[in-house]
């Protein structure tokens, strides 16, 4: 038990999560759609059709999410950390945005047009997830943050396939949160807006190294 716990004591930084859902659930409890918030939307969303098969990649998010980080936490302690420095950091931001500005939306239909089993999956998701505190979007920007997480793994960077199938993953789900009326595309906007800033932040110096990594590459051919 010593030795595993000396070799993997880098997972003291997931009691994060201790902080993180008492402090989500609260939110969920205290800012619904019953109470006063602030309404997000974009004159865009409504022109985003409902598409009940996005639930797919919008609940394969929780393994997208959870698979980056079992896998970085027993492979590359480095690219662990800087997931979840990512992750946490902008996690972080969010709950204190629904915290000191409440806000949700009225996208959702009221009806749906088909039945099947990704609709059904889609009125389970809405009962147990309310149309408030939405921006940034976490669904988004955790997305950004496993992909961007996984173009920057050296082990993973030799594998194509793995490369591309987290793009169009990320992708989707990014999408996802749209078409099933869950964000507005403002929520995915701001994601995309805290994604780039922690970008520079979390990984800022190690994109400048490797640019100048490839302009010595370039300068040795020449």
């Amino acid at each position: 038990m010593r030795k595993f716990l000396a070799k993997y004591k880098h997972g003291w930084i997931l009691v994060y999560f201790l902080l993180y859902f008492p402090w989500f659930a609260m939110l969920e409890q205290t800012v619904t759609v019953n109470s006063r918030f602030h309404v997000v939307h974009m004159a865009i969303d409504d022109y985003i059709p409902f598409i009940e098969f996005f639930i797919i990649p919008y609940l394969l998010w929780f393994l997208y999410v959870a698979a980056a980080i079992v896998y970085f936490f027993f492979t590359n302690v480095s690219d662990y950390y800087k997931l979840c420095c990512f992750l946490f950091i902008g996690m972080t931001v969010f709950l204190v945005v629904s915290t000191v500005f409440p806000n949700g939306h009225y996208l959702r239909p009221s009806v749906f047009v088909r039945d099947n089993i990704c609709t059904e999956l889609v009125q389970w998701l809405y009962a147990t997830d309310t149309s408030t505190n939405l921006f940034p979007s976490i669904h988004v920007f955790n997305s950004i943050a496993v992909h961007i997480a996984v173009s920057h793994s050296e082990t993973l960077r030799r594998y194509r396939w793995v490369q591309l199938a987290s793009g169009v993953l990320m992708a989707s789900i990014v999408c996802s949160t749209m078409f099933l009326k869950q964000h507005s595309v403002f929520d995915v906007l701001t994601a995309f807006l805290m994604a780039g800033v922690l970008y520079t932040v979390v990984y800022g110096r190690e994109w400048q190294q490797n640019r100048r990594k490839g302009y010595q590459g370039q300068l040795q051919k020449i």
